[in-house]
């Protein structure tokens, strides 16, 4: 079963790095295979993120409640992409933020304390995790740019085309809080959008 699951995060890891069987066998004994239910938390906020997680199947949202019990989403997971809080997971401190599970969730996760065990017997694996992280990064610095330089609607515009998977799979609000409005003016945005075309 984890052999099969984890062929996808194998060819996931490959298109970085070309791992021998031995490494690739390696690698599976030293993961955790995990499957959440809708609704149930991968890590929450003041715990302390155990796992990166790389998502077989479903989806996740990532986010954080501030001070008024308002929920402020920054990213969404799915299928072949990765989830965590990357800061609570790196300094091993407690998490900003929560992940839940939007759907049936399937993750092959890496515990925190077998990392530096992987990286020891497969040193490749350093340079994919940087890679990751590399990208994570940009993309996040490039989400603060597009936030203070882009109106709402074109924020919007942006996602779905970026993201055509997810929309179809998250409730409306999600994506209003994501992109940081109120539903009912996404309602407007897409209502102008339908009437442009």
């Amino acid at each position: 079963m984890i052999k099969e699951k984890g062929q996808l995060l194998l060819d996931y890891i490959n298109r970085y790095v070309s791992l021998t069987e031995e490494e690739e066998n390696t690698l599976l004994s030293k993961v955790v295979y995990r499957s959440y239910l809708k609704g149930q938390f991968i890590v929450q906020q003041g715990d302390i993120c155990k796992y990166e997680c790389f998502v077989l199947s479903g989806c996740t949202k990532t986010f954080y409640i501030d001070d008024e019990g308002q929920e402020h989403i920054v990213m969404f997971s799915i299928e072949d992409w990765w989830t965590a809080d990357m800061g609570s997971f790196i300094t091993q401190t407690p998490a900003d933020y929560n992940v839940q599970c939007l759907e049936k969730t399937e993750l092959i996760m890496f515990p925190y304390d077998i990392i530096e065990d992987l990286y020891a017997a497969i040193p490749k694996l350093e340079r994919f995790f940087r890679q990751i992280i590399q990208k994570a990064f940009v993309a996040s610095q490039k989400r603060i740019v597009r936030s203070f330089s882009l109106s709402a609607k074109e924020r919007y515009v942006y996602f779905r085309n970026q993201y055509p998977k997810i929309e179809q799979r998250i409730p409306q609000y999600m994506i209003a809080s994501y992109l940081g409005i109120t539903k009912e003016f996404l309602s407007k945005i897409k209502s102008e959008l339908i009437a442009e075309q």
